[in-house]
């Protein structure tokens, strides 16, 4: 069921009785601070961070605190061109991917810079982010280019920032990649990848041994024209983002289609998108949806879940 919509602070921050008094005092208004080219989003506890890459920074619209909070924009950890971000189970620290400085940038939950991992770690172009179920390793998508075959898969210790290993090539066969681009993990530890130039999802174990694909080329559900983002919810449950189609697939843990949300439109509206890019599952089983053409994050509650626990969203 469709919960709201996040374009700008306004759709969730109140002015208060003063507010309303001085701008009817000094007939000023305050602007509301709004999203420009988002890419990719992370959620918890009401918490929302979204990477923007045209305002090269990470935003966080806090709902209960009222407040947004620009991380990355300048000092330790300034961000480049900011694409996936993933949140530890706690939402004590988040890393973020700057595509263009090849390197992963961590924070903690209010914005401090914490740490820079994979300096130089020889990533070309990493993009997709991806935390193991216990938050002890990092899973960054590289989705390399079209002059190398290093489309592949880093795994870093997030205690110590160490390079672990890294896995995949450019190729067609099962655990090769052709411009891998987002990645989640299921419950189970499970990490599926989205395989974009290849038109499908990969499944591989927490060591990176290929387990599984599914999708396919083509414009029937089930298959992928433009497959962008993922995430899994705590059922197991797989969510792929296609911007071609405009919409979310659902799939169970082993790659079957369940169903799927939202459509292609020229015009904003709820479920309507134009260039989805990024989906998250938050520990209440809410979606929600990155359109980078229409600047909205639009947000779906489960229909068992009860409208009184929807989100503060206009």
């Amino acid at each position: 069921m469709y919960d709201g919509t996040l374009r700008t602070s306004s759709d969730f921050i109140r002015p208060t009785f003063g507010d309303r008094l001085r701008a009817f005092a000094t007939g000023s208004r305050e602007t509301p601070f709004g999203l420009a080219k988002p890419f990719a989003v992370a959620v918890r506890a009401g918490r929302i961070y979204v990477s923007d890459t045209q305002q090269r920074a990470v935003l966080l619209f806090d709902l209960s605190g009222q407040r947004v909070v620009v991380i990355g924009e300048r000092g330790a950890g300034t961000l480049v061109k900011p694409m996936g971000v993933a949140l530890s189970h706690d939402g004590q620290r988040l890393f973020v991917a700057d595509v263009t400085a090849r390197r992963i940038q961590v924070f903690d939950a209010e914005g401090k810079h914490l740490a820079t991992l994979g300096r130089d770690a020889g990533m070309r172009r990493p993009v997709g982010l991806a935390l193991s179920p216990d938050d002890a390793r990092l899973y960054v998508v590289d989705v390399g280019g079209v002059d190398t075959d290093r489309h592949r898969v880093w795994v870093f210790d997030t205690r110590s920032g160490k390079l672990l290993f890294h896995f995949g090539r450019r190729g067609t066969a099962l655990g090769e990649f052709n411009l891998p681009i987002h990645a989640a993990t299921g419950p189970d530890g499970t990490l599926y990848v989205v395989d974009g130039g290849n038109f499908r999802v990969q499944a591989f174990d927490p060591d990176g041994r290929p387990l599984f694909a599914f999708g396919a080329p083509g414009r029937r559900s089930g298959q992928f024209s433009r497959p962008k983002g993922i995430a899994t919810d705590g059922e197991g449950r797989i969510y792929v983002v296609d911007a071609a189609f405009g919409n979310v697939q659902i799939f169970d843990a082993r790659g079957r289609l369940l169903m799927h949300l939202g459509d292609r439109a020229t015009s904003g509206g709820p479920g309507r998108f134009m260039l989805p890019s990024g989906c998250t599952v938050d520990e209440a089983g809410r979606l929600f949806v990155v359109d980078q053409f229409f600047r909205k994050i639009d947000v779906f509650r489960p229909a068992a879940q009860p409208p009184w626990e929807r989100l503060p969203l206009r």
